[in-house]
Formats: structure tokens, C-alpha cells, sequence
């Protein structure tokens, strides 16, 4: 597991370089810690020193059992402390932050999913928009020092320009759930703006690996694969995917965490931007080719038109985050993929 076993305020990264990240002293609050990021913070954030809270509603959106595992990983942490908690309600959400004594916020918590958008709006507006909003609430009256917290790809939408850059407009998101981070990092930019809460948007682009979520790629095709089942290739295959192992986009998310953002131009409030993806565009069907070599046997495609919502193309530009923090993930995707295998026949006991 990622960045595990080290001396308190080291973490090693896959490869044994040792990034020193000063977490002593911090009392991060994690939200969304039960899920695939959050559980992969948490750990990293105690092995660094710092006192973690973490907080979950467990929605059952998919198997809530994979999120009670996730939370029993983390419960041997002397630093970690979990509490289920809906941040969509107000009242509850306002004296979590009142009683915490929280230094810094990272905000992972998010109704997940771009195809389930079309179906359950209202789980976006709650959960994504009105929940964002008591968090940022909550900071602004707690004092927190920096808060970060997960954006996505998908607020790049329509646009055609390769590789995405922060600098480029997204004003034309092209599914719900994109229009909702959209929406997350509009109003963190106004809370930094006229409260001077230092906030940090990171733009994850498709992240896999261990503890991975089912309704992802990775785990879709290898529960489908081993079983015999068909896989279903949107857009014929013709898709590329900025695909980011986890322990990279950990190790993105605790630097810029302890590094809040300087006063930034145009409106002079302590507000940052960063993608964090692994700079390189691969071909879905590269992705089901490195699959079917790990797991020793073929995969029967089921060939299916675009999805509404989808893009055919995710590339992150990360110039910004290693001018920032002098990192940018790197692990190559046959290696990410090889561990996200191995994981997988453990956890579900199959070969």
C-alpha cells in the first residue's frame, strides 16, 4: 500500500525516492475517507505525522462493504479517528468544523460518476454543490489554513486543445457532474476572494489502483475478464484516457496541501488551480491489451457508440503542478495496472 511504513514526515513513493513532506502538526479533516482517494490519504497523511479525521456517509451509491473495508484499513492508525457524517446537512456539518480544530481540509467527499449524472441529478446538486458549500462555510468560520480539494477532468468538457492546461476555458462542461466541480471551483475561488480562505482545486484525471471503485475501468474489465463476461467499449474503442495511478495522485495531493496558495492574479486571492494526471494520453484499447496480459486470458468486446456525457479524449497538461511542488505523476500505466491486478485477485480471493 502506497506510502506506508516509512518514518513519521517521510513518504516513499513506488521506485524508493523519499519525498519529505511536513505534516507535523497538522489536524487534517478528510472527507470522503471510505472512498478509493480518501482511504489512500488518510494513511498517507498519518505515515507523514499529521492527526487525521476522517468523515463519510457511506452513501450506498455501490457496495458499501467496499467502503467499510477501506475504513477498517485505516482503523490500527494511532492518528486516525473516523466518523460517519453527512456534510449535505448544515447544522451537524457547522459544529464538526466548530469542534474539530481543523489546521487544513481535504475535501474528497463527491457524488462520483459521470453516467450516473444523467440518471440521479439530484444526488450532484446535493452531495457535490450543497455539501461543497457547507465545507467551504466551515472553513471560513473555523480559520483553516488551506483547503483542498478534488475537481476533475471533466470540467474540460468540450474542449479539442491536447494536452488540457488550467489556462484553457471550461465553461462548457458536457455532463452534470462536471458542471458540478465547475460549480466547486467557482465558489472556492469567491471564498478565497472576499474571506481569504487559501483553496486549492485538483483536476484528477481517471484514477486507478488498489481499492480502486467497481464502476471504473480497471475494475469493470477484470471482474468482466475473469468471468467470462463481455465488456462494453464505448465509442468502438476509439478513446483515450489520461490514466493516473493513485499513489501518484497522493503524493500530488499532500504537497500541494502543505503548500497553500500564494496570492494570484487577477483578483489577488489565495486561490490555485492544478491538474494532476499522468501526461500521457492511452488508447482504451492499449488499456484492455495490458489487462488481458495480466490476467492471462482475452477479453470478448462489446463494441457500443459514444455515451452521452463522455469525451473521447482526457490529456493533462501538469507543468503547473511541477512548477508548484516539483512533482508530476510518472508510473506507467502497465505497472499501475499490474498492481491494481494483484490487489484485485487478494481482495476477491480469485485467480
Amino acid at each position: 500500500m502506497p506510502l506506508g511504513g516509512q518514518r513519521r514526515g517521510e513518504c516513499r513513493k513506488r521506485g524508493g525516492s523519499i519525498v519529505t513532506i511536513d505534516a507535523k502538526g497538522m489536524h487534517v479533516l478528510v472527507t470522503g475517507a471510505a472512498g478509493f482517494i480518501g482511504m489512500h490519504c488518510a494513511r498517507a497523511l498519518c505515515a507523514a505525522g499529521a492527526r487525521v479525521t476522517g468523515v463519510d456517509s457511506l452513501d450506498p451509491y455501490y457496495d458499501v462493504r467496499l467502503k467499510e473495508a477501506r475504513v477498517a484499513t485505516l482503523a490500527g492508525e494511532p492518528l486516525f479517528a473516523f466518523h460517519r457524517h453527512d456534510l449535505a446537512e448544515p447544522g451537524p456539518t457547522a459544529e464538526l468544523f466548530a469542534a474539530g480544530g481543523f489546521t487544513h481540509v481535504l475535501h474528497l467527499a463527491a457524488q462520483a460518476g459521470v453516467r450516473y449524472s444523467l440518471v440521479n441529478p439530484g444526488a450532484y446538486y446535493r452531495n457535490n454543490v450543497v455539501a461543497f458549500g457547507h465545507v467551504l462555510e466551515g472553513c471560513r468560520h473555523a480559520g483553516v489554513a488551506h483547503l483542498a480539494y478534488a475537481s476533475s477532468s471533466s470540467v474540460y468538457g468540450a474542449n479539442h486543445v491536447l494536452p488540457f492546461s488550467e489556462d484553457q476555458n471550461v465553461d462548457h462542461p458536457v455532463s452534470l457532474y462536471a458542471a458540478t466541480k465547475k460549480a466547486n471551483e467557482l465558489a472556492a475561488h469567491t471564498y478565497s476572494h472576499l474571506y481569504r480562505v487559501p483553496t486549492t482545486g485538483l483536476r484528477f484525471f481517471t484514477v486507478y489502483g488498489p481499492w480502486g471503485r467497481p464502476d471504473m475501468a480497471a475494475w469493470l474489465f477484470t471482474r468482466a475478464i475473469l468471468a467470462g463476461e463481455p465488456i462494453r467499449v464505448f465509442n468502438h474503442g476509439r478513446m483515450r484516457r489520461d490514466f493516473t495511478y493513485v499513489d501518484d495522485i497522493v503524493e500530488g495531493v499532500l504537497r500541494t496541501l502543505v503548500a497553500p496558495p500564494a496570492p494570484a492574479q487577477p483578483s489577488g486571492a489565495p486561490y490555485a488551480i492544478y491538474n494532476i494526471g499522468n501526461h500521457d494520453a492511452v488508447e482504451l484499447l492499449e488499456f484492455i491489451a495490458i489487462l488481458e496480459r495480466l490476467l492471462g486470458r482475452p477479453a470478448r468486446r462489446e463494441l457500443l457508440p459514444m455515451q452521452p456525457g463522455d469525451v473521447e479524449a482526457t490529456y493533462a497538461d501538469t507543468s503547473r503542478l511541477r512548477h508548484a511542488t516539483g512533482f508530476a505523476p510518472h508510473t506507467p500505466l502497465a505497472a499501475g495496472l499490474e498492481r491494481f491486478v494483484t490487489w484485485y485477485r487478494d481482495y476477491h480471493g480469485v485467480r
